[in-house]
Order: C-alpha cells, then sequence, then structure tokens
C-alpha cells in the first residue's frame, strides 16, 4: 500500500482485466541446406539462424543459384539424323535456392535460414544434421524443411532427428521429402522403403509429401553448363558431332569464349546475348536448353507445400487443413495419380504412415490432396492440421502465462489464468478453430485446489492448468447418396 503524508488527490489505476494470451506466429519455416555464400558485414552466418522477409534479402545475404553442370543423355542416332536428348541430369543438385524461390511465390511472407555450407562440395548429412542441431535453439521457426536432405543416401537419420526436435520443442512440425523418382513404380518402391526406415518415433510431429514437382521458374541456362553423353555406353559427345551447321558451331566458340573471360556486368551480359541468340535462331540447341531447364526446375516438393502453409495460415487460420491448395510456379508433379493409386499413400493399414500425394487436377493446377501427418492411423494426430493447432496453442498460452511467474500459487492468480485462457479459446472458438454451438461444448479450462493440484502440489511451487479442445477436423471424405424414386 503507498504511503500519503501530502494531503491531495490521488489516484490508483486498478487492472481488472487478466494477461492476454499473445497469438504467436505460426508458418515460419526454417531452410536448412546449402547456399552460395554466408556473411553479413563480413560475418559469418554458417550455421546461424537468419530470418529474411523476401528473396531480396535471402539472395544479399546468401547469393543466388548454383551453376550446375547439367549432363544431357543422347539416344543413338541413325546415320544423318540429329541425336535426340532423352534424360537431361543435374551432377551435383542443390536446391535450397530454388525452394526458397516457391515459398515467396506461393504466398510466404517470412523464413528462416539456415545454411550448412556453399556449393563447392557435396550435399552431407552430417553437414545437414548439424544445422538441425543447431536451429534447435532458435525460438522463431515453426516449420523445417531439408530439401537437399531427399538427396543423402542415408537412413533417414535425418528425417528421424527433425522429429525428435520438433516433439522436445513442441511448437514445430517437420516436412519431408522422398527421394526423386520419374515413375509411379519406382516411387512406390521409395515410399515403401521410407515409410520402413523412418522409424515409429514422433510421427505425429512431421508429414511427408510427393512425387517431386516440375517448376515453371525463370532460367538463364548457360551452354556451357551442359555436357553430351551417349545413354548406351556413358561415351562423351563433343557438340561437333551433333550439327554440321558452321555458323551454329562458330557461335557457341564464342559462347565458350565468352564463359572463360573475367567476371564483370558487361561480360555477364555478353554471355546471356550469346546465349539468347543460340537459342532463339537454332531449333537443335532450343532442344538442348529445354531439356536442360527441365532438369532444373524438377524440384522438391517442400518449399512450396510451406509457401502454401504460410498463405493458409494468414487468410484462414492454423486450423485449416493446408491441403486442396493450387501451388503457383508449379506446371505439374513428375507424375499424375488417380484415386485407386492414392488410397495406400492415405490410409496404409499395414505401415499406418501417410504421404501426402500432389495431383493435377483439369482446370485447377497442382493441388496438395493430403493433410495426414506421418502418424496417419493415429486418431487423435491424424491430421496436420489438429497438430498444429494444438501445438500453436500450447506456445501461445505458454507464453502468456509467463506474465503470472511467481505470483501467489492461490484462487487470485487461478482466475485470472482461467479466465486469460478462457477469452484466448473464446477467440478460437469464434473464428472457427473449434467446433460446438456454445463455448463451453467447444473447450474447457480447469485449474484449482481439488480440480488439478494437490496441496503438495502448491507445496512445491507447482500450477497445473488442464485445457481440452474439440478441434475442427477437416471434411476428407465428402459423401453423397443418391437414390432414385418414382414419381407419384
Amino acid at each position: 500500500m503507498a504511503t500519503f503524508n501530502t494531503p491531495g488527490v490521488y489516484i490508483e489505476e486498478v487492472t481488472r482485466l487478466p494477461p492476454s494470451v499473445p497469438a504467436l506466429d505460426t508458418a515460419i519455416p526454417a531452410f536448412i541446406g546449402y547456399t552460395e555464400q554466408a556473411t553479413q558485414q563480413g560475418a559469418s552466418l554458417l550455421r546461424v539462424a537468419t530470418t529474411v522477409y523476401s528473396l531480396l534479402d535471402y539472395e544479399a545475404l546468401f547469393g543466388g543459384p548454383p551453376v550446375q553442370r547439367i549432363t544431357l543423355w543422347l539416344a543413338a542416332q541413325a546415320q544423318g539424323a540429329p541425336a535426340q536428348v532423352v534424360d537431361a541430369t543435374l551432377d551435383q543438385p542443390f536446391y535450397l535456392y530454388d525452394s526458397v524461390r516457391l515459398f515467396f511465390a506461393n504466398g510466404g511472407s517470412q523464413c528462416v535460414i539456415m545454411s550448412v555450407g556453399d556449393y563447392s562440395g557435396e550435399v552431407d548429412a552430417s553437414q545437414l544434421a548439424a544445422g538441425l542441431d543447431a536451429l534447435e535453439a532458435a525460438p522463431l521457426p515453426t516449420l523445417i524443411v531439408m530439401p537437399e536432405a531427399a538427396c543423402c543416401e542415408e537412413a533417414h537419420t535425418l528425417e528421424a532427428a527433425a522429429l525428435a526436435q520438433c516433439a522436445r520443442v513442441q511448437n514445430r512440425f517437420a516436412l519431408f521429402d522422398l527421394r526423386f523418382k520419374n515413375t509411379l513404380t519406382d516411387f512406390a518402391a521409395e515410399a515403401s522403403r521410407f515409410k520402413q526406415h523412418v522409424g515409429d518415433e514422433h510421427l505425429k510431429y512431421g508429414a511427408a509429401y510427393g512425387p517431386w514437382l516440375l517448376a515453371n521458374l525463370t532460367r538463364n541456362t548457360d551452354f556451357n553448363q551442359l555436357v553430351f553423353n551417349r545413354k548406351s555406353d556413358g561415351s562423351i559427345v563433343d557438340v561437333a558431332q551433333l550439327t554440321q551447321d558452321a555458323a551454329m558451331l562458330a557461335l557457341i566458340a564464342d559462347i565458350r569464349a565468352a564463359g572463360l573471360a573475367p567476371v564483370t556486368p558487361d561480360s555477364q551480359a555478353q554471355l546471356q546475348r550469346l546465349n539468347q541468340q543460340l537459342y532463339q535462331q537454332y531449333v537443335q540447341a532450343k532442344q538442348w536448353i529445354d531439356a536442360a531447364n527441365i532438369a532444373l526446375n524438377t524440384l522438391p516438393t517442400t518449399g512450396a507445400v510451406a509457401g502454401a502453409y504460410a498463405a493458409i495460415d494468414q487468410s484462414r487460420g492454423v486450423w485449416k487443413a493446408p491441403a486442396n491448395v493450387s501451388l503457383n510456379q508449379v506446371v505439374a508433379p513428375l507424375f499424375n495419380l488417380n484415386n485407386a493409386q492414392q488410397e495406400s499413400y492415405n490410409v496404409d493399414a499395414d505401415t499406418g504412415k501417410s504421404i501426402n500425394i500432389l495431383r493435377k487436377f483439369s482446370g485447377k493446377g497442382t493441388l496438395i490432396w493430403g493433410s495426414r501427418t506421418l502418424a496417419g492411423n493415429d486418431n487423435e494426430w491424424r491430421y496436420i492440421n489438429v497438430r498444429r493447432l494444438f501445438s500453436w496453442v500450447e506456445a501461445s498460452v505458454s507464453q502468456g502465462l509467463q506474465a503470472l511467474m511467481f505470483e501467489p500459487n492461490d484462487a487470485n492468480t487461478w482466475v485470472r489464468t482461467q479466465a486469460m485462457i478462457e477469452n484466448f479459446l473464446t477467440m478460437l472458438w469464434r473464428q472457427g478453430a473449434l467446433q460446438g454451438r456454445k463455448p463451453e461444448h467447444a473447450f474447457f479450462v480447469n485449474i484449482g485446489l481439488g480440480k488439478t493440484m494437490t496441496a503438495a502440489d502448491i507445496g512445491q511451487g507447482l500450477m497445473r492448468v488442464e485445457i481440452g479442445m474439440a478441434a475442427v477436423r477437416p471434411a476428407e471424405f465428402i459423401i453423397l447418396k443418391l437414390e432414385q424414386r418414382q414419381a407419384v
């Protein structure tokens, strides 16, 4: 109580409202992978969680895309006929930059970058694991994305470690890609192997997606990146063996020379003009570069999916299932599945693990056509939006309760705590996150001596709160029953 010694009028403001629960951010992915550079004002950003708000921010700190060598595989050709490209592969793929591009293209506005190395080496699972470990202490990320983990030939210890981290942090969810497969048969085998090796722990904290996507990102492919090999024996083919056009060969020689010049803005502009001239004037060169661009635009799914998560959270809320959403800057999945083919991925009675399929529909584009966690047969944590809603509420309420730390553990504090949480949950119920005709049907909050605590708990400084919520679940299966009646 204040002591008053001087005559006068004194004002005391009395707080009657309880502290509020902050609505924390939900879809902030952390991208773990390889970048061109990792510096800010001379300081290294290697394995430092760094927030970026646009692709320009990313490029200022982490550089641009890798200049990758692309091998074009040629079929055997008849005498006098041009050699046909039957396949194109990247010698050392790096996918982080393009995944971030797809994230921002699909509605993402903020993400965290965890660089684990540059493009000089190869993708290494141990380096990605080190980045994952460094990420654990970062408070901001709520999603984990490792697009290059799909390039690692290891027994999915990375995925298991990410799931374990999400379980420890609790307000985090992991998105996984299956390894690259371009046929339905190979994809089915890869999905089966993934389910067997990913383990059985903490499956509710992650979701897997496939097949890979064919994007339509803009490319400035340099002819110097191309290498020609015969599919039959793997032998290298010189471009002079593929065309007899002297003017075309002379232009290619100019491109080779321009590629060796010191890198300056003028030299890069000249190189780009020569490549554009080659692409526009010669059909055969256009076919080569188009095949290379297809290889460059064959990308893992999780960058685009993370962008869809962010867009849905901003427009609808974390309680809306991140599915039935069209992806931007995506042409199609590498192959399409029908309803019967998707069944075993969505509901797997054998392993109990689900894989969400991306499918292309006429007039709708490429849609995320699944919303299940890896624990696809778990009645409580089957759906991604339910798991993420509970994680978000847990984190938000925990943050709000910080204001009551070291308050007296008595009925007054219990009433304030209950009112604070009930106000927050009522707001969610009004927004459609919880089901029920009345708030008391949608949630409950219990706290008090004899309800959630004993005298021994209070003596030990424990204040226990019980919260229950009726989360809205997605209409995954819509069934129409029609019958034909005879006119009377």
